[in-house]
This record gives C-alpha cells, structure tokens and sequence, in this order.
C-alpha cells in the first residue's frame, strides 16, 4: 500500500467504527436511563405494538378495579338502608299481630294505626332519600345500574344489578293503599264462590303510556281447594303474590256492615288499573276504570283486617328479603371481580414489563463493552490521523 496523503484509509475506517460504537453506547444509555428497552417503535416496531396494547389493558383493569369498588359502595348503601326498610316492616307486623286481638278498643287499634302510618310515611322518606352520587337507589326510578368491570366494550366487562325489587317507595305505597296521584279500580265481587283457585291478570296505563301487565300465580285459598270464603281471603291472597304486590296494591271494600263487597286495586306507578280477568269465567270483577278511590291501606279496625294486613306484611318483608340476598350476592360477586381484577392487572404488566423493560444488567454489559471500544477506537483514530506523517521525511 502507498504512502498517500489526500485520503487517510486507516483513518477513515477508524472514525467508521469509532461512530458505529457510540451509536451503540448512545442507545445503551438511553435504556439505562430510561430502564426501557423500547424507547422508540425503530427499537422493537411489533414489541411496541404488543406492550402499548398490554398498557390500555393494564389502565382499563385499574379503573375497573376502582368501579367495582364504587358498585360495593352503591349496594352497601342500598342494602343498609333495606335493613331498616325490614325492620321497619317487622314493628309493622308486630303491631298488626297486636292489633289482630279483640282484646283491643277502637282507641288502642286507632293508636296502633297512627304509629304505623308514620312508619310507613319513613319508610317513604327512605325510599326518596336513599341516593349514592345523586342517583337514588330506592324510589323505584332505578330499576337496574350497569357497571364496568372490565377493560373492554363487551357485555362481559359490565355487570348489571337489578333494583326492581328495591323499590322502598312502592312498599310505603302498598302500605298506605295509594301513593299521591295514583288512580286505581274498584271491583265489585257479587259471587266470592264463583272464585276458584286460579291466576288472575291485572293491566295499569299510566299517563305517558305504559302499560304493565301483570298474571299473578295461581292463588291459593286457605280452606285448601274449597274456593275462597270471602273477599278479605281473595285479597290477602293476591297481596301475597309477588309479582302482583310489586306492581299493584289491593284493598277491601265494605258496606256499612263491614263485610267485604269488593277489592280496590291501585298501581304503583300511578297508572289507570283498565282491565282485570278473574279466575274463573263469569265472575263480575269489573267497575269504573280511571276513578281515585281513597287509599284504605292495612286495615287495623277488625281482625279479619288485621290478619289480612299480615299476609300483606309478609309478602313484603318476602320481597325485602329477596331484594337484600340479590344485592348481597352480587357484593359478594364484586369482590370476585376485584381479586380476579387484581390478578389479571398483575400477569398482564409482567407480560408488558418482559416484553419493554430493560435488563439492567446484560444492558450494562453492552455499555461497557461500548465505552471500551469508544475509548480504544479515538487512540486507534488518532493513531491513523499520524500515521501519514512519515511523508514528511520523504519531503525533507
């Protein structure tokens, strides 16, 4: 090879390895700065791909968490105020048991009735005033919440909680026998033989439209398959239904006897009770849809009343109870998701750390390794950058 001046090879191959090398140690920096392997899409483009994915996962899995957290918090405060709601209810039936006693005046069943309208005019007030975040929970106007437990869009990231059996409002309302503004029907019941035990259907239209339509399961007279005896035993048999108790009230018409003649059925929602079917053919359950008879409630003047008001009571500490059990099961259903949350957020940033983080150790080894030939490669460059200069002793 000749003695050139103008272009110094070993020189330029020198400051070519020399660069390449600090690339390497400027990248071994980075990382061990940063602590991440892929600072850039250029360092691991598919890598980057599948740790920003695993990011949106492990994001949508924490606050996930924290709304389950928040759903325990909306069903506990439901499910405390219901625990009053039922002892409230159990006082109810213990007066009622009280009142179903001829040992009692018209005074003593008149004290008994004002202690359990004011009951029951609490148990209204709970029911109004039992919110969480300004969404009230037990007024009837929430019949389900949707959660997000999940990180995606599917059904399964959501849990819905059904609240239709919570409606406190409409409990206080089947008490009282009407609510405010709510119309019912009164039906006259001329042959209470000719009501054999069967399913009746009971349909209310409210103002806005809504019908509901409900069929009650087949009721059961208390002789056993002998047909009802009166009107009180028909009534306390439809307030025992759950389905029909959940939607309607019903309450006794008298003469000026006191004997039953009828039943008044009113719709929680305030709807017109338009058409009911008996039954058993031809039985005259019928009258003027659309009037507002006054609410007659749990009735406390009679025994008969009294007993009456018990199977009523009863059907709704039932529908409590059953309300409670559905919210302590999905509580307990949330508790689940949250441990099942915790796991899942764990594994998936693992997957996410293995795949973006950097091994400090085998990283430093490379940084090493390029400070090193950084440091050889600048006294090989100067090195070359001399090594032109024997030229010199050719031109003396």
């Amino acid at each position: 090879m000749g003695m050139q001046v103008n272009t110094n090879l070993a020189a330029n191959n020198s400051y070519r390895n020399l660069a390449a090398t600090q690339n390497d140690m400027s990248k071994s920096l980075e990382k061990l700065s940063s602590g991440l392997r892929i600072n850039r899409a250029a360092d691991d483009a598919a890598g980057l791909a599948i740790s920003e994915g695993l990011k949106s996962q492990v994001g949508g899995l924490t606050v996930a968490s924290r709304n389950a957290q928040d759903g325990i918090s909306v069903l506990q405060t439901a499910e405390g105020s219901l625990n009053e709601v039922q002892s409230i209810l159990q006082r109810v039936r213990d007066l009622a048991v009280q009142a179903g006693n001829d040992s009692n005046n018209a005074d003593s069943r008149s004290a008994i009735k004002t202690e359990v309208d004011s009951l029951t005019k609490e148990l209204t007030r709970i029911g109004e005033s039992t919110n969480f975040n300004g969404t009230k929970l037990l007024d009837g106007t929430s019949t389900s919440l949707s959660f997000q437990v999940g990180a995606n869009s599917d059904a399964s990231s959501q849990i819905v909680v059904n609240l239709s059996g919570a409606n406190v409002k409409g409990i206080a309302t089947a008490l009282t026998g009407a609510a405010s503004g709510a119309t019912g029907s009164a039906f006259a019941i001329a042959d209470i033989t000719a009501l054999t035990v069967g399913a009746a259907t009971f349909t209310s239209t409210t103002a806005a439209g809504v019908t509901t339509s409900v069929t009650t399961a087949t009721l059961s007279d208390a002789v056993g398959g002998a047909g009802f005896q009166s009107v009180d035993e028909y009534a306390t048999a439809l307030g025992a239904d759950a389905n029909f108790a959940a939607n309607f009230s019903v309450s006794v018409t008298r003469d000026g006897n006191g004997a039953g003649t009828g039943i008044t059925v009113q719709a929680l929602n305030g709807g017109v009770v338009s058409t009911a079917v008996a039954p058993a053919a031809g039985v005259a359950l019928g009258g003027a849809a659309g009037t507002a008879p006054a609410g007659v409630g749990l009735d406390f003047t009679s025994a008969a009343g009294a007993a009456a008001a018990i199977t009523s009571i009863d059907a709704q500490i039932k529908n409590v109870s059953t309300a409670r059990a559905e919210l302590g099961a999905v509580q307990n259903r949330f508790e689940s998701v949250i441990k099942n949350l915790a796991v899942s957020k764990e594994n998936l940033t693992a997957a996410g750390s293995r795949i973006r983080d950097t091994d400090m150790a085998e990283e430093m080894v490379k940084f090493t390794r390029s400070n090193i030939l950084t440091q050889a490669g600048t006294a090989m460059l100067a090195q070359a950058n001399q090594s032109n200069q024997g030229v010199l002793q050719l031109l003396r």
